[in-house]
């Protein structure tokens, strides 16, 4: 029996889109050489430096899923045989090391527990063994294990060596508040699927004066110089992903009408109260310091990838493991959902882990969650 309202996404990328958002991006396109584009574009940018809480142009939007941000990340603030620090404790982690050496960085590789927060003193060590490292790489929401890295902390130790901090903040820009300049951080990238609530295919990437300052031009498409001169003028080198560019703007809109405090608040109250729901059940949460844009589950006694298809039979997604941990855990996102999005999942949750054996008393998880967020609610 199929659901007759279809398939819930509670998936970390892509989500699901709100209302708002679907409604610009069924319009009718515009040209993007045309003033329309020109002042629906500036607009957006000038969105996005309030979400990010800085003054100066300094960001580029590509066509590109996340991915495309983190290789322009590379390519355009380090040279050909620069040394860089990548932290690995996932499989985004260890994409920054695949890109760093399909780029010829020499790569120092700092490996991390899958489900453990790097520890900020563990980069010092390195970067004193290291003196000529030219950068950090690193995850804020490593989406693979749903842990949290402290950026914070590891800015405070780049901000006084030559090493610019490059943050991979896709699953964590639209969730924190996070303020790049505030904070010291040089590069910060993130992707359009998920908390802004888009389709995949639009990528921002923001970065600093002192990043600004080592720009190179190894890159074409991915040509951040290039980029810059055009979008601050409202236009792109190349033809931009224009009905993303405007739901963008939409999604921004939303953001900011919360306020980036209180959406991290209302983020945490969903983490928090996942977290009370799994306990209930007698599930464990796998990483060790949880980002709050997802609950990652490693059951102990069941499949997941069994639990994954039993719910998927009642209409809700969600996702598996990726590499190492492929069939050994769950992930449930939070992204782009409301405190009264959470039910849902956890119900179908308690029947499917029925379906499978486990013993469940039907509404516990759900009663849980409810009291942690009864008891929260005062965050706003």
């Amino acid at each position: 029996m199929k659901p007759f309202k279809g398939e819930r996404i509670f998936t970390p990328g892509p989500v699901e889109i709100p209302d708002r958002i679907r409604e610009v991006l069924g319009r009718q396109i515009i040209h993007h050489r045309t003033p329309e584009f020109t002042e629906a574009f500036l607009e957006t940018r000038e969105l996005f430096k309030q979400l990010v809480d800085c003054k100066e142009d300094n960001f580029v939007f590509f066509a590109s899923s996340g991915t495309g941000a983190m290789e322009a990340s590379v390519l355009n603030f380090f040279e050909e045989g620069d040394k860089v620090i990548a932290v690995v404790g996932g499989k985004f982690g260890e994409r920054w090391v695949e890109l760093g050496k399909r780029w010829k960085l020499k790569v120092v590789e700092l490996e991390v527990e899958w489900g453990k927060s790097v520890d900020p003193e563990a980069v010092e060590r390195l970067l004193k063994e290291n003196p000529d490292t030219k950068g950090v790489l690193v995850q804020a929401s490593e989406t693979s294990t749903g842990v949290y890295h402290d950026i914070k902390a590891l800015a405070d130790i780049t901000r006084d060596s030559d090493a610019l901090l490059v943050v991979d903040a896709i699953t964590a820009l639209g969730v924190y508040s996070i303020k790049p300049h505030e904070w010291g951080v040089d590069v910060l990238v993130s992707g359009s699927q998920k908390a802004f609530m888009l389709p995949p295919g639009l990528s921002m990437l923001w970065f600093s004066e002192r990043a600004k300052s080592q720009l190179t031009d190894r890159a074409y498409y991915f040509n951040v110089r290039e980029e810059l001169k055009k979008q601050t003028e409202g236009q792109t080198a190349f033809t931009p992903a224009i009905s993303l560019i405007l739901g963008l703007r939409e999604a921004l809109l939303i953001l900011l009408e919360e306020g980036m405090d209180k959406v991290e608040s209302r983020y945490r109250l969903i983490s928090k109260g996942m977290e009370r729901a799994m306990e209930t059940l007698g599930l464990s949460i796998f990483p060790k310091n949880p980002s709050i844009s997802l609950t990652t589950v490693k059951p102990e006694d069941i499949s997941s990838e069994a639990l994954r298809k039993e719910m998927l039979k009642l209409g809700v997604r969600v996702a598996g493991g990726q590499g190492k941990l492929k069939g050994r855990i769950f992930r449930i996102s939070h992204m782009g959902m409301d405190i009264t999005d959470m039910p849902v999942v956890l119900s179908v949750l308690e029947i499917a882990l029925k379906r499978l054996g486990y013993r469940v008393e039907f509404g516990s998880s759900v009663g849980a969650y409810l009291e942690a967020i009864s008891a929260g609610l005062g965050y706003e």
